[in-house]
């Protein structure tokens, strides 16, 4: 399972780090990334890591102030978010292409933790 953590109230121009760590019986992640989903909105794709190279994709609207990165050891994957401003409201999800020792790769979700951006 994917476990999440570290959403928050932030003032604009502020910065959070949200962790989501994966357990279980892993055999193996391809990717990790974070989607986010504000009220009224469909979800989107935040940004995006293979475990493979380290290669990152970014939505265009965190590109230069958001920061994802892989913790190998501790299958775990991180958002660094920088000059947060209130469009970045939302719940943010983790997710991971992930194997176990008893299933092939398939997505799996993280519970949300909510980011509020406001003064």
């Amino acid at each position: 399972q994917l476990q999440a953590s570290g959403g928050g109230l932030v003032q604009p121009g502020g910065s959070l780090t949200l962790s989501c760590a994966a357990s279980g019986s892993i055999r193996s992640i391809d990717d990790m990334g974070w989607y986010r989903q504000a009220p009224g909105k469909q979800r989107e794709l935040v940004a995006t890591i293979i475990t493979r190279g380290g290669t990152t994709s970014y939505a265009d609207s965190v590109k230069g102030r958001f920061t994802i990165s892989r913790d190998n050891a501790k299958n775990a994957v991180l958002l660094l978010m920088n000059s947060l401003k209130p469009e970045d409201t939302a719940v943010y999800y983790c997710n991971g292409y992930i194997s176990t020792y008893y299933s092939g790769p398939r997505y799996y979700w993280g519970q949300g933790t909510q980011v509020t951006v406001s003064s």
